[in-house]
């Protein structure tokens, strides 16, 4: 943080110098300006160096166009919710306009970046050849799906699961495909351990075989028990993710304790030493490729850097860069920058005050540009010039100073704690109601004596995140109360919606509490930081979900049924399907864990992932979706169930969880 109100008015203007740029010419300014906004925001593209390809490619690079892409990407991957199966039900010529007009901006973007980048370059880069393919395959599929439906048939929208490669090959995508990368080249050594971990595994449901399988053991549901070999390692696999512990054990445990060995003799070898192992040869293989990736961006940057400086150098045997030039080109870089933020850059480059800097200041200038610079402006109250005598009273001076004071920060910290015990209670009980009104006017009572005391802009500057949280938590509060109170009063009033709002701000308004103690405030702060940062991943994951979404929903769509608890439909015992009959699936009442729509297969898919009881979702959905006729074609054979596709979610999905936890590690490091 830098207070910097002396610097505003010593910049001069932009008229006074403009006779002193004579080493670079107006294109070449604009060049360098684009190198140094690329280098600044990690772009690694190479483009057309004439002037009407860097007018294009600044148009390209707007923060406009960057927005709609995701829009139009986000309409595109939404189009699920309303495509059969569909959450809401759309008309397919309503979806097919809406996916071509999306494929329409794609296209049309694609042929303004082809305007800026070389020809050769452009046929070359293989995201941009997956753009193209993606692009015409959705077309080709629109077309024939449309024409089935029209004539009556039945059709498959396969062309769904290319949508989420649009996110990681847009020119906006780069963070995600250096994930992808960096995953892509740990592969070969995480491949090597996992093969020694499935011999493993395969030995060890082999000697389960013989020294069980002939004991005429049976399950707790009366099945065999461990007399099936493929039975054996899927059973042993499912204990590695502790989601069959103890009950895989227990019927050899029951038989006999010295089984008991076998069993923690496998978990400490492979869940304990395997997993700690695998996850420290993807952590050491992906930090080597990230590290890699680092340096190649940073090369790049400063090529990009040292491409600007000789656009705009002056002098002989030792070029510079006057302050004149680097102005300028600050301010065609970011325009939105102030006198004093600019004018404190420059100080930080030119610490000798030599009037100009050589290469390797310059060069600086890209990460310069990217730190956080909080501008603390020293301004009087607005009370202080309305009021001026009540503001500068005794009294008033008195309430600034005990606002001030640690003291006040302390009452309400114990006025939250208090409130805590109070919202635990029961609501109904009329002392809690009037409780409830008290604590609500000492917290807005806190907002205004604040405001009173600190001068309100200051007060709810950009940066003052829990001054923002407190106002939002409190004033949504206050208007909630009012408004339950208020349908309360006026009698008739059912609805549970705005009072369960009401229940979740009071709780919220304890997270309060946080920002009074230093270590846990560091904590939140860091992980605030870091948070744009992690959306790479949820992007990732993202790509992940949607393509085993889409091809679980083709795949099983209508195989298991949801009926609400009062409904009488006899089918409710079996979730719509007679296959699911007395099983656990059933029992437990699962039957919203299908693929009849996108957002059931996002949440079927999270269930997996999570992996606890996934291996009862597994076994029943697939006997479910699998064994009966459906509208592709007879039923497979149990023998030929697909199972691989629910354990290849499963796996996939903690991989990239993995992978997303071990950035989130590396990037809590950095800020550290």
């Amino acid at each position: 943080t830098k207070k910097m109100s002396e610097l505003e008015n010593s910049e001069q203007p932009a008229a006074a110098f403009s006779s002193e740029l004579k080493g670079a010419t107006n294109g070449g300014f604009d060049l360098a300006a684009v190198y140094v906004s690329d280098a600044q925001h990690n772009r690694n593209i190479t483009f057309d160096a004439s002037p009407p390809s860097v007018r294009l490619y600044l148009i390209y690079n707007h923060w406009m166009l960057h927005v709609l892409v995701y829009v139009f990407i986000l309409v595109d991957l939404a189009l699920a919710l309303f495509e059969e199966p569909a959450l809401i039900p759309l008309p397919v010529w309503a979806t097919s306009m809406i996916e071509l007009i999306c494929l329409v901006a794609f296209a049309v973007r694609l042929a303004h970046f082809a305007k800026v980048v070389p020809r050769r370059i452009f046929l070359r880069d293989p995201k941009n050849i997956c753009i193209i393919v993606i692009i015409t395959l959705c077309l080709l599929d629109m077309i024939i799906y449309g024409a089935l439906k029209v004539s009556g048939n039945y059709a498959v929208r396969w062309s769904r699961v290319l949508r989420p490669l649009l996110l990681v090959n847009v020119t906006e995508g780069r963070q995600l495909r250096r994930a992808f990368r960096s995953i892509r080249n740990a592969l070969p050594q995480i491949l090597v351990l996992f093969f020694l971990f499935m011999f493993s595994v395969l030995i060890f449901s082999l000697m389960a075989l013989k020294l069980m399988g002939k004991r005429n053991l049976e399950t707790i549901e009366g099945a065999p028990y461990f007399t099936n070999y493929l039975d054996i390692v899927f059973d042993l696999y499912v204990l590695v993710t502790t989601a069959n512990s103890p009950d895989i054990m227990m019927p050899a445990y029951n038989y006999s304790s010295f089984f008991a060995l076998f069993f923690i003799l496998y978990i400490v070898i492979n869940t304990y030493t395997f997993m700690s192992v695998f996850l420290a040869v993807v952590y050491n293989n992906y930090k080597k490729y990230l590290k890699e990736e680092v340096r190649q961006l940073v090369r790049a940057k400063r090529q990009k850097m040292c491409h600007a400086f000789s656009l705009l150098k002056e002098g002989g045997e030792e070029p510079v860069v006057s302050k004149a030039h680097w102005n300028r080109l600050v301010r065609l870089v970011q325009p939105d920058i102030t006198n004093a933020h600019r004018e404190l850059l420059w100080n930080v480059s030119d610490h000798h005050n030599r009037g100009h800097i050589g290469k390797v200041a310059f060069v600086q200038l890209a990460d310069l540009l990217n730190i956080q610079v909080i501008t603390l402006k020293s301004r009087a109250h607005p009370l202080h010039t309305w009021i001026p005598a009540i503001y500068e009273s005794a009294v008033s001076k008195l309430i600034c100073r005990m606002v001030r004071h640690r003291m006040f920060v302390y009452l309400y910290d114990a006025i939250i704690l208090v409130n805590a015990v109070f919202i635990g209670l029961d609501e109904e009980d009329p002392v809690v109601s009037s409780a409830e009104w008290f604590f609500l006017t000492l917290y807005v009572l806190e907002i205004l004596l604040k405001l009173y005391t600190f001068e309100p802009r200051t007060f709810f500057a950009r940066h003052h995140f829990w001054n923002w949280f407190d106002t939002i938590i409190i004033v949504s509060a206050l208007l909630a109360t009012v408004i339950n109170a208020a349908l309360k009063s006026s009698g008739g009033y059912t609805s549970r919606q705005i009072l369960d709002i009401v229940f979740i701000l009071r709780v919220l308004r304890l997270i309060r509490v946080v920002d009074s103690i230093q270590r846990f405030r560091a904590i939140i702060n860091t992980l605030i930081k870091i948070g744009p940062l992690m959306l790479t991943f949820g992007q990732l994951i993202l790509v992940v979900y949607y393509i085993f979404a889409m091809v679980g929903m083709e795949l099983f769509k209508g195989k298991v049924q949801f009926f609400s608890a009062d409904s009488p439909d006899p089918a409710r015992e079996y979730c719509g399907n007679a296959l699911l009959k007395d099983t656990l699936f059933a029992r437990n009442n699962y039957c919203k864990n299908n693929f009849n729509d996108v957002v059931s297969s996002f949440v079927l898919l999270l269930e997996l992932t999570v992996v606890n009881q996934w291996d009862h979702l597994d076994g029943n959905l697939v006997d479910a979706m699998e064994t009966q006729d459906n509208d592709m074609g007879p039923a497979d054979t149990p023998s030929t169930k697909p199972t691989i596709m629910f354990k290849i979610s499963s796996k996939s999905n903690k991989c990239f969880r993995c992978a997303a936890e071990l950035r989130q590690l590396e990037l809590s490091r950095c800020h550290q």
